[in-house]
């Protein structure tokens, strides 16, 4: 059965963007491309990690949430906060002061990602005891690394840890223990706040899963600004005080750069950066990286700290989580409410962590039928000896080689490469005017009708 395609929240607005290739040129997977003057988004390439997003120079680009005022469809509302959440605020701000202005503004529940950590650790343990054959083990912590792996590096999705994050881990005991508690499952409404893209495209269409837990899914930035106007503006003293729920030093700092790594049996290692994950793959793929037990990736730099949703530099933002780190590993773990109540659930949690086995949906595919596939390499291998092998970017696609297979997938001509169409115009093959207009079909009127 064919595969659904994936949802994106990765938005391009047409009549915004300019054609400027920003969004090109970053992608990681090259699944933008210029048309018309344009950039449209190939779909079962991209992996919401928001590159695209943060260099759109004109904001042509945006991300999907759902509408906050959606909250209130549900008598329970629950907002499911991040660690990172909290850090985008002033050390002055403490997590309750922001936890009750959410309160304020609509949530009847308050519950951290983080909490459903302790479970996934040991989950992972006892996976990688009865699975010691598989190496290295990959996190399935980011999804945007999930759909790169599937997209780009498809040999490797066996290694992928087939087990829930914790945002999943924390919805599921949300969900159990409100019930238990009395609570109409049908009255509970669970919304995420988001740092990134590709965590709504995870709840939207969740890889390894039939449906998310999350009803819904708020962007941080946007949280971010409501909570901090009402602080700074004197709204600060809610009489609304939340329940406070401590974590432990291991959940607060799950979410950043070596936050799984560190806890990891065997030789672990930590790579964030899309880009530097996609040159370690290719090594790891290529068998010059070996004996390593367990791999943490994310695909942003100091991973959900710099999340493209967030608002505070990341940096500030990491000290902020590793001085509340420190202060919870002094603390008593008797003062740990959260360890607790989810430890209450620890057995049944377990039952429903696994996700199913990920699947390949590599990107690289050019047809179904493999004696079908093997003709178009073989042609876009001849392409490829008529193009310059600058990667110029002129004919609307990232590089020659893209190009090349854009052609034999029937998105693309050949004569749209300005150096194939100066060849062509020696040979008498194209007039200077049939160049203008296929560049114009690429480009649009605006930019090849100025007057200089």
């Amino acid at each position: 059965m064919k595969n659904p395609d994936f949802h994106h929240a990765l938005k391009i607005l047409r009549d915004v963007c300019t054609g400027c290739t920003h969004c090109m040129n970053i992608c990681p997977t090259e699944a933008i491309r210029v048309r018309n003057g344009k950039a449209e988004l190939i779909g079962n390439r991209c992996v919401d990690c928001g590159f695209c997003f943060r260099v759109c120079p004109v904001n042509a680009i945006i991300v999907e949430q759902d509408d906050f005022n959606r909250i209130f469809e549900y008598k329970i509302r629950v907002a499911l906060v991040p660690a990172v959440f909290a850090g985008q605020f002033p050390d002055n701000i403490s997590s309750r002061q922001i936890h009750s202005e959410l309160m304020e503004l609509g949530f009847t529940h308050i519950y951290e990602v983080e909490q459903g950590v302790e479970v996934l650790h040991e989950a992972i343990s006892e996976y990688a005891a009865r699975k010691s054959e598989i190496k290295p083990l990959i996190s399935s912590f980011c999804p945007a690394i999930v759909r790169l792996i599937q997209v780009k590096f498809p040999a490797l999705v066996d290694n992928i840890l087939p087990l829930k994050p914790p945002l999943d881990i924390s919805a599921l005991y949300v969900t159990r223990q409100l019930i238990d508690e009395g609570y109409d499952g049908d009255d509970l409404g669970i919304f995420y706040v988001t740092p990134c893209a590709a965590k709504i495209a995870a709840v939207k269409s969740p890889v390894g899963e039939r449906q998310s837990p999350i009803t819904g899914v708020i962007n941080m930035d946007f949280l971010f600004n409501k909570v901090y106007r009402r602080i700074k503006q004197g709204n600060g003293d809610s009489c609304k005080l939340p329940e406070v729920r401590s974590l432990t030093a291991r959940s607060v700092l799950w979410s950043l750069t070596n936050g799984e790594s560190t806890h990891a049996k065997g030789r672990s290692l930590a790579v964030d950066e899309i880009h530097n994950v996609i040159s370690f793959l290719e090594q790891l793929e290529n068998e010059e990286i070996r004996d390593i037990d367990f791999l943490e990736l994310r695909a942003c730099d100091e991973s959900c700290a710099g999340g493209v949703l967030t608002t505070s530099n990341r940096f500030f933002t990491v000290e902020r989580l590793k001085k509340r780190a420190s202060k919870s590993a002094g603390e008593d773990d008797n003062t740990k409410p959260v360890e607790k109540g989810i430890i209450h659930y620890k057995n049944r949690l377990k039952q429903e962590i696994s996700i199913e086995p990920v699947q390949p949906r590599s990107m690289l595919k050019l047809d179904e039928d493999m004696s079908e596939a093997m003709r178009k390499m073989k042609r876009v291998q001849e392409i490829g000896k008529c193009l310059p092998d600058v990667d110029c970017g002129a004919c609307g696609s990232p590089g020659c080689q893209s190009f090349a297979e854009d052609i034999v997938q029937g998105y693309s001509n050949l004569n749209q490469c300005v150096f194939v169409q100066r060849i062509f115009e020696k040979k008498g093959i194209l007039s200077a005017e049939e160049s203008l207009a296929i560049m114009k079909e690429v480009w649009g009127d605006d930019k090849l009708d100025k007057n200089c």
